[in-house]
């Protein structure tokens, strides 16, 4: 079975592990209602993309 000679130092284990860090979220504002979405994606809220309505959303006080 492999074994290591020598023990492995905070060094080495840092610079193996440098690109292991999660990258944070683009996060983008609707132009219409300012509410934040994620980019290239539909808002969610008011159903713009690029300022044009691309889908009908219903609205929550028809509840």
């Amino acid at each position: 079975m492999a074994v290591p000679k020598r023990r492995t130092s905070k060094s080495r284990k840092g610079t193996r592990r440098s690109h292991h860090f999660v990258t944070p979220k683009g996060v983008q504002y609707c132009p219409q209602c300012n509410e934040p979405v994620l980019p290239h994606r539909v808002c969610g809220q008011c159903g713009h993309y690029q300022g044009r309505t691309a889908i009908a959303v219903a609205d929550a006080e028809g509840k």
